[in-house]
């Protein structure tokens, strides 16, 4: 997961770009917005922490808390 990567998502690109990269991606196919990563698996948690990150933002939390609590939950997950 490369936070750089994540910011410049959430600052260039609609929830529903993000949504449709996704939705592509799930699908096996290329998303029509360029997404950075060194595999197909990091390219999509970088959409889905995007996706988060701009949910939570539209709720009024700044970008800096929304990605600590996507990292987070990320970390619940794993442990």
């Amino acid at each position: 997961m490369q936070i750089p990567v994540i910011k410049k998502l959430v600052e260039h690109y609609s929830l529903v770009q993000l949504k449709d990269a996704e939705a592509a991606m799930m699908e096996e196919q290329k998303p029509a917005i360029e997404v950075e990563g060194k595999d197909e698996g990091e390219c999509l948690t970088h959409v889905l922490a995007s996706i988060y990150i701009k949910e939570k933002m539209e709720q009024g939390t700044p970008f800096n808390q929304a990605l600590r609590d996507f990292s987070q939950r990320v970390r619940n997950s794993i442990s």
